[in-house]
């Protein structure tokens, strides 16, 4: 990561707002995948989107989310089993989860007998399940809806631990999506290539694992501020980094 970012993390703009890893981060993994891609999956995806940018339909699984039409996949936006254990030794959830959401789209994708118009939803699906795979509390415990109920205050203002990982910390560092997409593209072949390495199971095991971290760093209704950027700011970009670079992995090996 460039030295400047880590500069940048000693003097956070605080920016409160109320957009949504939300938009802001799906458009950063989406940016950074966009610069990693192949030719052929570049061209690929050109075509099926229409010219559009894949940080253009990140959001697209939220996006729908108003639709009742949509629910059956909304069960597909994460995973929930116990801390200090595995994804693949879980109970799975009978609505599907964010691990079976990610494989049903890639088989759609990948399948050109289906239509246009199928290929492309379950491709900008997928766009968005991956950056959701990467933010640390959609791979979180049930009991408390992935920290949704661990209220704590944001600078004064009501929130929760998930809506801090959601929205709250990346907006507050006062920097737009592109911006931060460009501080966190640049990395070495080593690095890309380690980046890069094993499968969607053990990226979810690691962002698990960082959750668990998470409930551990706040109490319930504890406040919340510059201590906590300071703290949690270079895991953030980390995971936002990793969402993009393996989302172009996932779509090279897609459209090889």
């Amino acid at each position: 990561m460039k030295k400047s970012l880590f500069l940048l993390l000693l003097f956070p703009v605080i920016a409160l707002g109320n957009t949504v890893w939300g938009k802001t981060g799906h458009r950063i993994t989406g940016q950074i995948a966009q610069e990693h891609l192949t030719g052929k999956a570049r061209r690929a995806l050109n075509d099926l989107l229409d010219g559009h940018s894949l940080a253009f339909v990140s959001t697209f699984g939220d996006d729908i989310k108003a639709e009742r039409s949509y629910s059956k996949y909304s069960a597909w936006h994460y995973a929930n089993y116990p801390l200090n254990s595995k994804y693949i030794d879980s109970e799975k959830s009978k609505y599907g989860d964010i691990i079976t959401g990610i494989e049903d789209c890639i088989v759609k994708v990948k399948d050109e007998n289906n239509s246009r118009e199928e290929r492309v939803f379950y491709l900008k699906m997928l766009v968005h399940f991956i950056g959701d795979l990467h933010q640390p509390m959609h791979a979180s415990r049930e009991e408390d809806k992935g920290g949704n109920d661990i209220q704590v205050q944001w600078f004064g203002q009501g929130s929760n631990l998930h809506r801090v990982w959601d929205t709250n910390l990346i907006e507050s560092y006062g920097m737009t999506y592109s911006e931060l997409a460009t501080e966190l593209t640049d990395v070495s072949r080593k690095e890309l290539k380690n980046i890069q390495e094993g499968t969607i199971y053990d990226w979810i095991d690691e962002s698990h694992e960082i959750c668990g971290d998470l409930y551990e760093s706040v109490e319930i209704g504890e406040k919340l501020g510059y201590r906590y950027t300071y703290d949690y700011n270079d895991i953030m970009f980390l995971q936002l980094q990793r969402g993009g670079l393996r989302l172009a992995k996932v779509l090279n090996d897609l459209f090889a």
